[in-house]
């Protein structure tokens, strides 16, 4: 049987559901309860009698990463979402979507968790990097690309976190007091396009609640909005510890309790059915669903067993990416030309904490173990003609470095030895033992089965001091541990009691210092187990998934902020890369500050370096906006993202005008943290959090208050310049059936080619509601050769000129005049053309 999307004929369709029904009636209690509830950490429950096997979910939006969180079997590793959607590139989406199918299938996935669709409410989004834009309409057509060409290769998507999801503080707890317009115009939207326009076959609920409901089990956006209102007939699926109750879950259509064994289902939700406070037809609806998914994935007569996963790393995907990121890649300022590096540019100072290392991507579950990295270092070095100098500038680490690139084991590989025993109190011998290549040693799903539920681990390794002084580990545990340097003990945290960030639950670090010296080895030994800390946890299990976090750092000898003024001073231009990393943006906490890390060095690199060196280009690497003290002070700024494994290569393309820059900001830059929408109201109190800004999020919040950004939405340079004929309309009135064309000629003046995204806001004149000055409706993207011209036509329907009037209640085009402003950003008309709605008409979906 054919389950390719698209592929199958309305007859078998009706009689695959036919067939469904009459599979469900037949499925005895036992079995609908079971398929409730997850198999495993990434698994449903298969039913071998049915020869139906289980579907298995892989992280995330910018790779398919396989089963472990660390140290698995390498994936393609993707510029990040607020990176793809800087590129303002639908097709190029869904290449990305359609490639992302075989990375999952290679993985033996069938279901991929992504994309992430919540909007940026904050700069300081822990997940900001992982979403797409501060838009709900930018980034709902772009995930509804993505969404096609993923299940045009047969994979599910699971459209996530439905809904309200913009922060991650207190992620479990939170209540999201959001006004309904302002949910159906901002948050829902991006899910509402994406299901209108491309049918996700799953969704992902989020941990926190809504108006006083957990997201699991609210019956607004699931059963009201999500089921009747949308008609959606996927699957929808908790978040990862995200249920929140038996019987409410399910009679509010969350399907699908993850990740098992069942903690809030199984024995519970048959008791809940047998007491009648759940129906059988309840379960049925969501087994239907679930046998759905499985069906679309091929999963349907498939084999219980699945092979283990594999690498693709192809020469079509590394293309791919490398395409992603230069387009991605976003030229903020480019005053006198500086930029791209020409010929007469011999020697190259490459500054900054991010130069030698890969910024390929934020943490959390969208992380992976990428087939390979580039670094600017490497990719910039390899320019032929250069001279390159090298300085570090500044020390910018969350927490300390981790100890794996100075780690041996035993036969001298790189990395630790791990030893498992089962029990928490450790043992003569261990019962496992594995290498790690790492000091994140995060075992939430990746502690052998033989030693669950409860277990102890030792961690073991050699590192050998570069220099001679006072040097520092730094260490974190999940459960109880300790760290001894030579038999020493160095760090008691046994019985720990303040949290930290890492690891979701993980304690603070703590650094200890210790005298070494230079080319004497040392024997590092961890002890740890999988008890839960701070012990008497209210609520918790008495033993939790475990791990630990190594850190070592040298003595710093010299003044690194002199070091690279001196070598700047040499150098024709001189490039200094900053930014975040993994450990400022991750899932599980969000930003305290907008600053760049740590302590000002950054930003006090910069400046020095502008003084020294004309030329200076700053590389910004992050997946939200930061504070840009030194604007002013420099020519060039060029925002770079997490650029997946191609990001040093990506970066020398547009350094050196292999590729014109195309990028455009998908959010806005403020100049302070205090002039973004959300400062008044973020990160909330008492387990609450008001969207009191309400519909002005973004652009709508400058625009309303005449606010001017650093810089505006939708903004990016181009080594060329373009240049917009006069814009046109293909007719004056739209109604609830019909749709305009707006077009506008753009020509490339310049002596290179490049690619111009051409954007459409929509103004409505007047409105008996208050609405934003004016919203991104659409959008072209041109690639011209010098001198070329072409078209950009761009459709508006019915969605394009609708607000919520929660007083209808829907959606509402009202009768008046209407503006369609093309721009190349927010704040960069290029024309305008008028139409009307003649008599006012409304909608639901």
């Amino acid at each position: 049987m054919v389950n390719q999307p698209g592929h199958e004929s309305r007859q078998e369709v009706e009689g695959f559901e036919a067939r469904l029904k009459s599979l469900v009636s037949k499925l005895s209690e036992k079995k609908k309860i079971l398929l409730l509830s997850g198999k495993d950490f990434w698994r449903t429950q298969p039913l071998p009698e049915l020869n139906v096997g289980s579907l298995k979910t892989t992280d995330g939006p910018n790779g398919a990463r396989g089963e472990f969180f660390t140290d698995g079997t390498p994936a393609a590793l993707f510029p990040c979402g607020i990176s793809l959607a800087a590129t303002w590139n639908a097709d190029l989406l869904h290449q990305v979507g359609s490639t992302l199918a075989k990375e999952a299938k290679a993985k033996q996935a069938q279901v991929l968790l992504a994309p992430t669709v919540c909007l940026h409410r904050s700069p300081l989004g822990g997940r900001n990097f992982e979403s797409f834009s501060e838009d709900p309409v930018l980034t709902g057509k772009l995930a509804a690309a993505y969404i096609s060409g993923l299940q045009g290769g047969g994979v599910a998507a699971t459209i996530k976190h439905f809904v309200a999801n913009e922060q991650e503080t207190i992620r479990m707890q939170i209540n999201s007091v959001v006004e309904e317009r302002a949910l159906r115009e901002l948050y829902l939207k991006p899910f509402e396009i994406a299901i209108r326009d491309a049918d996700p076959w799953a969704l992902m609920s989020s941990y926190n609640l809504i108006n006083g409901l957990h997201a699991d089990m609210n019956p607004f956006t699931l059963r009201k909005v999500l089921r009747e209102e949308w008609k959606y007939k996927g699957a929808v699926i908790s978040d990862w510890g995200g249920t929140n109750s038996t019987v409410e879950s399910v009679k509010a259509g969350c399907d699908l309790e993850m990740p098992g064994p069942a903690k809030l289902r199984g024995g519970a939700l048959k008791a809940a059915l047998d007491r009648g406070d759940v129906t059988i037809q309840d379960i049925d609806e969501s087994v239907e669903r679930l046998l759905r998914l499985l069906h679309r994935t091929g999963r349907f007569e498939a084999p219980v067993e699945e092979p283990k996963e594999k690498t693709l790393d192809t020469e079509e995907t590394r293309r791919l990416i490398r395409k992603a990121g230069v387009e991605g890649i976003t030229l903020l300022k480019n005053d006198d030309k500086v930029l791209p590096l020409g010929p007469e540019v011999k020697k190259i100072a490459l500054i900054g904490p991010n130069v030698k290392r890969a910024i390929a991507g934020g943490g959390g579950s969208a992380s992976l173990k990428p087939y390979y990295n580039t670094t600017p270092y490497e990719s910039i070095s390899a320019v032929s003609g250069r001279e390159v100098l090298f300085a570090q500038g500044a020390q910018i680490d969350k927490w300390l470095p981790l100890a794996s690139n100075i780690c041996k084991t035993p036969s001298g590989q790189p990395g630790v030895v791990l030893e498992f025993f089962k029990g928490d109190k450790f043992g003569d011998s261990p019962l496992i033992v594995q290498t790690r290549a790492k000091t994140d040693l995060f075992l939430w799903d990746s502690a052998p089965i033989e030693v669950l539920p409860a277990y102890s681990f030792k961690v073991k390794t050699t590192i050998v001091p570069e220099t001679t002084g006072e040097h520092q580990f730094g260490f974190q545990s999940v459960g109880p541990g300790r760290l001894f340097v030579d038999k020493q003990l160095l760090i008691d945290n046994w019985n720990w009691t303040e949290a930290g960030e890492a690891m979701f639950e993980a304690s603070v670090e703590v650094v200890a210092s210790i005298h070494l010296a230079a080319g004497v080895p040392v024997e590092i030994l961890v002890e740890s187990t999988n008890e839960t800390r701070p012990a008497g946890k209210p609520g918790a299990l008495s033993h939790g998934y475990g791990g630990c976090r190594i850190g070592y750092r040298e003595s710093p000898t010299i003044d690194l902020i002199q070091e690279a003024v001196d070598i700047a001073s040499q150098a024709d231009a001189a490039i200094v890369i900053v930014g975040l990393d993994a450990e400022w943006e991750s899932e599980g906490y969000d930003r305290q500050t907008m600053d760049l890390p740590k302590d000002g060095s950054q930003d006090r690199l910069v400046s020095a370096i502008a003084k020294a060196n004309k030329r200076t280009i700053v590389v910004n690497q992050s997946g939200s906006p930061v504070t840009m003290p030194w604007a002013r002070e420099v020519p060039a700024i060029l925002q770079a993202w997490y650029q997946g494994q191609e990001a040093g290569n990506a970066l020398a393309d547009i350094l050196f005008g292999n590729e014109s820059p195309s990028g455009k900001l998908p959010v806005t830059f403020p100049k302070r943290l205090e002039d973004n929408p959300a400062y008044h109201n973020w990160p909330g109190e008492n387990k609450r959090v008001i969207y009191g800004e309400g519909i002005y999020i973004g652009y709508k919040h400058y625009e309303r208050l005449a606010l001017d950004a650093l810089f505006p939405f939708g903004h990016g340079l181009s080594y060329t310049q373009f240049h917009y004929g006069e814009a046109k309309i293909s007719g004056s009135v739209l109604d609830g059936s019909n749709s305009l064309t707006v077009s506008v000629p753009v020509t490339n003046k310049g002596q290179v080619s490049g690619q111009e995204t051409v954007q459409l806001y929509i103004r409505d004149v007047k409105s008996r509601l208050p609405r934003p000055e004016k919203e991104l409706q659409g959008f072209s993207k041109l690639n011209l050769g010098p001198g070329e011209t072409q078209v950009a036509t761009i459709i508006i329907n019915k969605y394009s000129v609708g607000y919520y009037d929660t007083s209808v209640p829907g959606w509402v085009a009202e009768a008046g005049d209407f503006e369609a402003i093309i721009g190349s950003s927010s704040a960069d008309p290029r024309g305008v053309v008028s139409f009307r709605v003649e008599e006012s008409f409304n909608w639901t979906f």
